[in-house]
């Protein structure tokens, strides 16, 4: 089985691997569907699982865990490492807890590991699909919203807690107010212990992160600044549409039909997505990838005994750069959803 490296969050309560199976919607699949093949992951090695209230996907993970731990895949819980998001319609103070305990259920856990804030924004309760008109959005009050997520970590609901989708400018409002500040990075990223679980092989850096960011990177929107800045503060980032989302609203196939990514791909023997994911890999943050397709699962997987040389890694360096995921695109091309695009 592959050679899964981790990481360790929250002062090293529980270490994540670097690479997780994404549960997103796209393209809909019904519930039976997604939990088959939630348990087919965890047959081929995967550990660390994806998910959010707005995924609809709480429930499937939630019974492929159950069924995984009744067919003895895995011994118990605590081999997993599970995040989920808070929704928008949910991001007041007083409603944080009551949202995560209702992930909880869903999930039927005990706690998460991560608790993530999905987006930098608010949305009305009466919200049920998107995009949606300008009356409906709201800025968030990050100071409020944080201290509803420091309180689920001081309950015990999750292990560790963080964000998704925020700017430089978001993540700054937030380290000024946090009661949990973000660790520094404690090691160069050397490898300082190797441990067998089961029969998968697992490789621990050490790396000390209280804070954790969730963001869209790839190839192709390389997060440069955002990667500097998260590097100078301790906030460790993990990847989302490390393949460009094909098949989602916002994204295209543009990963896997890119000639330079391609190129290096047929002379390394290998997929054009393992070059995807390896680069990003390589760059120093985890990532969600999702595939349902047993083979590609397993491919996924394949990105840690092999490396991009010098001048592969700088012809990608060097790829033009095009966000995918805008905010105008999901709310709709309000002011302020332009306003949010514009900070990136």
């Amino acid at each position: 089985m592959a050679v899964i490296p981790e990481i360790t969050l929250s002062s090293g309560e529980k270490t994540m691997p670097v690479i997780g199976m994404g549960t997103s919607p796209y393209a809909p699949t019904d519930k039976e569907t997604t939990k088959i093949a939630l348990i087919e992951a965890i047959k081929a090695g995967y550990r660390h699982f994806d998910t959010a209230f707005a995924y609809r996907s709480e429930e499937p993970l939630g019974e492929a865990i159950s069924e995984a731990l009744r067919l003895g895949l895995i011994k118990s819980r605590d081999e997993l490492f599970i995040t989920s998001k808070l929704w928008s319609s949910f991001a007041d103070k007083d409603m944080v807890v009551p949202a995560i305990r209702m992930s909880l259920r869903n999930l039927q856990l005990e706690y998460l590991d991560l608790y993530l804030i999905h987006w930098p924004f608010k949305l009305s309760q009466n919200v049920r699909s998107l995009p949606t008109t300008r009356e409906n959005i709201f800025p968030l009050d990050i100071k409020s919203v944080w201290e509803g997520m420091e309180e689920c970590k001081t309950l015990g609901l999750t292990k560790a807690i963080g964000v998704s989708n925020f700017s430089c400018k978001k993540l700054e409002e937030l380290l000024s107010t946090a009661k949990i500040p973000p660790a520094v990075n404690q090691a160069s990223g050397k490898l300082f212990k190797r441990k067998k679980r089961k029969e998968m092989s697992v490789v621990i850096f050490s790396h000390n992160f209280f804070f954790k960011l969730q963001v869209e990177m790839n190839p192709l929107w390389q997060q440069k600044q955002l990667r500097e800045f998260c590097k100078g503060k301790g906030i460790h980032i993990t990847a989302y549409s490390p393949l460009g989302a094909n098949g989602t609203k916002w994204g295209d196939n543009r990963i896997l039909e890119c000639d330079v990514l391609q190129q290096i791909a047929k002379a390394k023997g290998k997929t054009t997505a393992q070059v995807s994911l390896r680069w990003v890999h390589e760059q120093g943050v985890s990532l969600v990838a999702k595939s349902f397709n047993k083979e590609r699962m397993k491919e996924n997987l394949q990105i840690f005994d092999w490396s991009l040389t010098e001048e592969e890694s700088n012809k990608i360096s060097n790829l033009p750069q095009r966000k995918g995921v805008l905010s105008a695109n999901i709310l709709g091309p309000h002011d302020f959803s332009l306003e949010l695009d514009a900070e990136i």
